[in-house]
């Protein structure tokens, strides 16, 4: 994970800087965790089942699948840092027992940026004079890789967990109110959908950390996908619903 990711909002740049490398982690756990939940939920309000089993399901597809998220995100952390780490000590080792080609790879990599002369050399030289600038310097600008060793893999996970969980939770809130709101127990369905749209628009927006796009854009970009999500699952509980009662 790049621990100075740049993005433009506007004309302002925002580094991913300190705990700010997580908010993606956050923001696409969230974004996952309420399109799932309310896709369980639309299906089972489709098959017209109880507000019980609504529960029982999307509680288990909650924490289901809020583990296997972030389970996934800590393997893949763990698996980039092992590649990158020996990637830094293939770069080591040949620095140590061949300096000169690896000299020459440098002087090619800022010559095909435009540097020449004794711009060039005085640049080579400076970059080979110290080890850790020179492998850095190799495996940014030759592989494409910065080792964040401020990241951690575990946190990632935390991060996304816990916002899958709790972003994850807004379509069940209305059937965990209803018995004691009574406006949401007498349309339940509905107070899912208009909680779970607020959310998924403010998912959405806030997605203009990580990406750079215009907040309500992004907003729309959720709500519409969510939409479609839980359009397809209510669908198949509606169409299942009436081949059970067929049978």
């Amino acid at each position: 994970m790049a621990a100075h990711d740049p993005t433009k909002i506007g004309n302002e740049v925002w580094h991913k800087t300190g705990q700010g490398k997580y908010i993606g982690s956050a923001i696409y756990g969230a974004s996952d965790g309420i399109i799932t939940t309310f896709a369980v939920v639309a299906g089972v309000a489709g098959a017209g089942l109880s507000a019980a089993v609504v529960l029982i399901l999307g509680l288990a597809n909650l924490i289901g699948d809020g583990l296997s998220m972030a389970i996934g995100d800590f393997l893949s952390g763990r698996a980039e840092r092992k590649y990158q780490k020996s990637e830094e000590e293939r770069e080591l080792w040949e620095i140590e027992n061949h300096p000169e080609g690896e000299r020459e790879e440098i002087r090619q990599i800022y010559k095909n940026k435009g540097l020449e002369g004794e711009t060039l050399e005085n640049l080579v030289a400076a970059i080979t004079s110290n080890k850790s600038l020179w492998i850095h310097t190799m495996m940014t600008e030759e592989l494409g890789i910065y080792i964040d060793e401020d990241s951690s893999p575990l946190k990632s996970a935390v991060v996304t967990f816990i916002s899958f969980v709790v972003a994850g939770f807004m379509p069940l809130l209305a059937y965990v109110l209803s018995s004691h709101v009574p406006i949401f127990a007498a349309n339940q369905f509905l107070a899912a959908v208009m909680i779970t749209g607020i959310t998924l628009f403010t998912v959405g927006a806030a997605r203009v950390f990580v990406t750079g796009e215009k907040w309500y854009l992004g907003g729309l970009e959720m709500l519409v996908v969510g939409g479609i999500s839980a359009s397809a699952a209510y669908l198949i509980g509606f169409l299942l619903k009436g081949i059970a009662g067929a049978a």
